[in-house]
């Protein structure tokens, strides 16, 4: 087994940058900006807008949306693109983004 790989038919740009996040094995690394250095990333091509999808919508996506919020990005949650571990976890963390401002498409 090779381990996580792209889909084939996945369109590859030159634009696109790969983060890779949950390397540490001494604590965990929920949100996509936990020592990545995506912020700064983000800051240094101007990004503003994010969309967020991924798994797992209560765990991962909710920790990185809360930090894009709060490091200023305006978010956007691509609700068909995650699906929770817990569907009531779910329904909270959906919840809680909205109310931290993110418009769920």
């Amino acid at each position: 087994m090779s381990g996580s790989q792209f889909h084939p038919e996945l369109i590859h740009d030159d634009r696109i940058v790969i983060v890779t996040k949950g390397t540490r094995f001494d604590q965990d690394q929920n949100s996509v900006f936990d020592e990545t250095g995506l912020q700064r990333q983000l800051e240094y091509d101007g990004v503003r807008r994010l969309f967020v999808g991924g798994l797992a919508l209560d765990v991962c996506v909710l920790a990185t949306v809360m930090d894009a919020v709060q490091n200023g990005f305006d978010t956007y949650l691509i609700k068909d693109a995650t699906r929770p571990v817990d569907e009531e976890n779910g329904r909270r963390a959906l919840e809680q983004m909205i109310k931290r401002g993110v418009t769920v498409l």
